[in-house]
């Protein structure tokens, strides 16, 4: 409400001033309670931060302040959902659900009332398919690219073949740890690797079991799926049955300070998955003092430049970037969700972008087109060191295989299309 408070007092200032403006609206389906709580409180700080500072320093964009409308979901998808019926009628230009199983509800719902939704290398990896979820944008990558990289990162790792090795794949047991079986599936069979899958209920405390089972089976590598508590879980589990740190992997959910910190020493050299880069961007000492000594942060600042509030900040400025190229192609800065949404189609962002935003290399180049909503795909691998407490990137971005991808993608895409009556097309 504090975040609500500033931008509609920012906004008061200007109306006293000069003509009326439209408030440009961005919902928070945020969760700050719950077992999910810890890795979801950083990521709706930066998202809100970056946005305040837009506010704080440029006046909002275009000319236009924003309003950060946050309704706490508790991850829970019935709440989620109620969350997006009471607010999506305040003119509402984006939703940021942050959560898999609140995205294939709100798929449907956010197509029939006209609202695009960025679900951000999470959510149904089939909408980067845009001609049948036109509404619905996945970039910089999905969760079927991020299978992908690590799968790719293994074969780097072991001469170009994984053929005969054991790959375990770890995951939360709903339909976000589900996303990523068929891609492995079809990676095992191409690169002659043996699958085994390990489900874990969530919300991920108890897992006992799949680590016994996976020091009796000892496979070359283990993939984590998780989230939240899981994470913190599984990590002290792998080293309770002393299963090598190096040989654990967990994607872009499962790789951030409050995943690794609980387990101290223990946690030294886990890797995982990430889609943005973790270094002193100059944006963030903006946010520091225009924003969070300014008293006007979503949380107490102790989480800036982590990975999770990075990421927020990340999606936020990826929405911004939408916006405004909305309001160019328009012609208006007074923007609706349905020209932001052709905004978003049309995005495109560069290195020479990212570095006038003060964030250079926060993440890989891309563009959005019809055809494509979910960018370029990549993702880096990176290495905790916990002595230092720091995330060490061990690799530049990684390309997904798209030969095996694209096709799972326009598989699932005509399936969607056929079982909604979806006429395919760009709009």
């Amino acid at each position: 409400m504090k975040m609500k408070t500033f931008a509609t007092a920012a906004l008061a200032g200007l109306l006293a001033s000069g003509p009326a403006l439209a408030e440009l609206v961005l919902p928070d389906l945020s969760y700050r309670t719950g077992p999910y709580a810890a890795n979801g409180g950083p990521f709706s700080d930066g998202y809100q931060d970056y946005l305040t500072l837009l506010n704080a320093r440029d006046g909002g964009i275009g000319g236009e302040m924003i309003r950060i409308d946050e309704c706490e979901t508790a991850y829970n998808t019935e709440k989620g959902v109620e969350c997006y019926e009471a607010t999506k009628g305040d003119s509402a230009l984006i939703y940021q659900p942050l959560s898999t199983g609140i995205t294939y509800q709100l798929i449907p719902k956010a197509t029939a009332d006209s609202i695009p939704m960025h679900t951000m290398g999470y959510g149904r990896t089939s909408a980067a398919a845009g001609e049948t979820f036109p509404w619905v944008f996945n970039y910089p990558a999905t969760y079927w690219d991020a299978a992908s990289v690590a799968i790719n990162y293994l074969l780097g790792e072991n001469g170009d073949s994984l053929d005969g090795k054991k790959i375990a794949l770890i995951y939360h047991n709903s339909a976000y740890g589900k996303e990523p079986i068929r891609t492995l599936e079809v990676l095992s069979q191409k690169h002659g690797f043996d699958l085994s899958l390990l489900p874990v209920d969530p919300p991920g405390q108890e897992q006992k079991s799949q680590w016994l089972q996976i020091r009796r089976e000892r496979p070359d590598y283990v993939i984590m799926w998780g989230w939240g508590v899981q994470n913190q879980v599984a990590i002290q589990e792998a080293a309770n049955v002393g299963y090598p740190m190096d040989q654990f992997i967990g994607n872009w959910w499962a790789g951030a300070e409050p995943d690794v910190l609980p387990a101290g020493m223990a946690a030294d050299g886990y890797k995982s998955l990430n889609m943005n880069r973790i270094q002193d961007y100059p944006v963030l000492d903006e946010i520091q003092s225009l924003v969070i000594d300014a008293g006007q942060g979503a949380g107490d600042g102790s989480n800036i430049g982590q990975v999770l509030y990075v990421r927020g900040m990340y999606a936020a400025m990826l929405a911004a970037e939408a916006i405004a190229k909305a309001q160019e192609l328009a012609g208006t800065s007074a923007v609706t969700p349905a020209q932001v949404r052709d905004g978003m189609e049309a995005l495109e962002i560069t290195n020479a972008r990212m570095a006038e935003l003060g964030m250079e290399g926060i993440g890989p180049e891309f563009t959005v087109s019809c055809q494509n909503h979910s960018g370029s795909g990549e993702g880096l691998v990176q290495q905790w060191n916990a002595t230092d407490k720091v995330w060490v990137p061990l690799t530049d971005f990684i390309a997904p295989d798209k030969d095996v991808i694209d096709p799972l993608i326009a598989e699932d895409a005509a399936a969607y299309a056929a079982e909604n009556g979806i006429t395919p097309g760009c709009l």
